[in-house]
């Protein structure tokens, strides 16, 4: 692989990305009010995506040894209660994320 080529295509990854994350504003702006549906789905999903990445980032987790689980059962109490208290998922990710890293650091 050349760099010309990987270059052509990491700019279009980037360039389809960013069409997938407009398009949806660019065609329903028209409308004054989503469809209901729009709107369900937006209530549900990222709540459920939440708990998709939850379940799949603990998924390996090993009780067998304290230091394999004690960093990501605490991450994950931070980002809830974090939520909970802010409700701000950037603040709370963020911050669970930089907590998990540092426990990581310290214990393992």
């Amino acid at each position: 692989m050349t760099d010309g080529y990987a270059l052509l295509m990491i700019f279009m990854v980037a360039g389809l990305t960013f069409l997938t994350r407009f398009l949806p504003f660019a065609l329903l702006s028209n409308l004054k009010r989503p469809a209901a549906i729009i709107s369900d789905l937006g209530q549900i999903l990222p709540p459920a995506v939440i708990a998709v990445l939850v379940v799949y980032c603990l998924k390996t987790v090993s009780f067998q040894v304290t230091s394999a689980w004690i960093p990501q059962v605490a991450a994950v109490l931070v980002v809830a209660l974090l939520h909970l208290w802010k409700r701000n998922n950037l603040l709370s990710i963020g911050a669970g994320t930089v907590f998990y890293m540092v426990l990581v650091q310290w214990i393992a």
